[in-house]
């Protein structure tokens, strides 16, 4: 018996150009990778849960949407029967092993590309090779920022030469990037001062900076200034900046989880409240406007509305509904729907922003197809959209944005 994949879940009847269109691979525009080894139960609903924590004592994030939906949709992938319980699903998560897991939930995706991001300070986490390999798809790699900045700083440098051995770095790395990334949100908020710095105020900066090289960069002025090295190396390379904005996602931050035998305090997110807000960046998207340079919002919820404000208001500024989808479940389709409320479709992709656990790249895939199904439906029957219309919509999200964007 075939594995099952993603897209043979489709909640309903749906016209054949319509249903063609949701079942054809798409791009995962924005993702981490997976790890590649087998963790404990503790570990996994660490990975599953969106704060990075564990579960409070005497319950379990198996009690959740996403939990809900692994024991539903992803059971059948591993040989299961839906519903299996919590129990079960892990022993044989255990039994087929991380491999065999991550082929088939990766697989079972449909996806035609994965866009990784390698910011992740993670042991044990599959490459873009590798999960371009075991997803049977290509794979090209996101550089994380502040990931450059902190190598930058650790390297023991003047603070006269900060400036530009930054800027040498993310030329070199962009080289081999699909796109920059940037997770300003975690570490100053959104609501930066938008102009380009003085470079004696980054000099005066770097000085404070290098006496303490390991420390989390947050002193706002570097953070300006990094994102506009980005853009000025993103303008010459063609290349996409991306953007961490809104609260979803945010245990990967901190990445406090003893199942991949890390410690330290809790999720990064927590208190960062509406200074993830993207329409915080509308000064900087406006001042970035002549440049060309395409600005990705990713994730955004539970501010994907102000994110589908900013992809109508400014013609470089594209959305995704990222790791939401997953984490909804069921509730996808009204995520979903609120961003069609007002986005352009041309300006929307699909993104998973999986991490740790293959089961949210497979869920993410899932929950987008039957969500965008029920809304195209929707529109379909209410008469708003024409079935070509409906169509074109989904192809245009799933894979054709961001072919368009990213240059694929």
């Amino acid at each position: 018996m075939p594995e099952p994949r993603s897209h043979d879940m489709l909640p309903m009847p749906l016209p054949d150009a319509v249903r063609a269109a949701l079942l054809a691979p798409m791009v995962d525009q924005h993702c981490c990778g997976v790890r590649r080894d087998d963790t404990t139960r503790s570990g996994f609903e660490q990975l599953i849960g969106e704060g990075g924590t564990p579960a409070p004592p005497g319950t379990t994030h198996f009690d959740t949407p996403a939990g809900a939906a692994i024991r539903r949709w992803c059971a059948p992938v591993l040989g299961l029967e839906p519903h299996a319980s919590a129990t079960v699903y892990l022993s044989r998560r255990a039994e087929l092993g991380a491999a065999e897991v991550n082929r088939r939930l990766l697989r079972g995706a449909g996806a035609s590309a994965f866009l990784v991001d390698t910011g992740l300070d993670v042991p044990g986490l599959l490459s873009p090779a590798e999960m371009g390999r075991l997803g049977s798809a290509a794979a090209d790699e996101i550089v994380r920022l502040e990931q450059v900045e902190q190598d930058v700083a650790e390297a023991g440098l003047p603070a006269a030469d900060y400036a530009g051995l930054l800027r040498d770095e993310l030329a070199a790395r962009a080289a081999r990037a699909t796109a920059l990334k940037s997770v300003a949100a975690h570490h100053c908020g959104l609501g930066f001062d938008p102009s380009r710095p003085s470079r004696g105020s980054v000099i005066a900066a770097a000085g404070r900076r290098l006496a303490d090289p390991k420390s989390r960069l947050d002193d706002p002025v570097l953070v300006r200034h990094l994102l506009w090295a980005a853009v000025d190396v993103a303008r010459e390379r063609g290349l996409p900046v991306q953007f961490h904005c809104g609260l979803s996602g945010w245990g990967l931050s901190g990445l406090s989880m003893s199942g991949w035998g890390l410690s330290g305090g809790g999720p990064s997110g927590v208190g960062i409240g509406h200074r993830a807000d993207p329409a915080l960046l509308t000064g900087f998207v406006r001042a970035l406007a002549p440049l060309g340079v395409p600005v990705v919002l990713l994730h955004c919820y539970p501010y994907h509305r102000q994110a589908a404000y900013l992809a109508g208001a400014f013609p470089h500024v594209y959305v995704d509904a990222g790791p939401a989808v997953a984490h909804t479940a069921a509730g996808s389709a009204q995520v979903l729907r609120e961003l069609l409320e007002l986005a352009p479709f041309h300006k929307q992709m699909y993104g998973s922003g999986c991490h740790g656990a293959a089961e949210l790249c497979f869920l993410a895939a899932l929950c987008h197809r039957r969500g965008l199904a029920r809304v195209l439906a929707d529109r379909i029957a209410e008469g708003e959209w024409s079935v070509a219309d409906a169509a074109r919509i989904a192809h245009m999200i799933g894979s054709g944005n961001a072919r368009r964007v990213y240059r694929l």
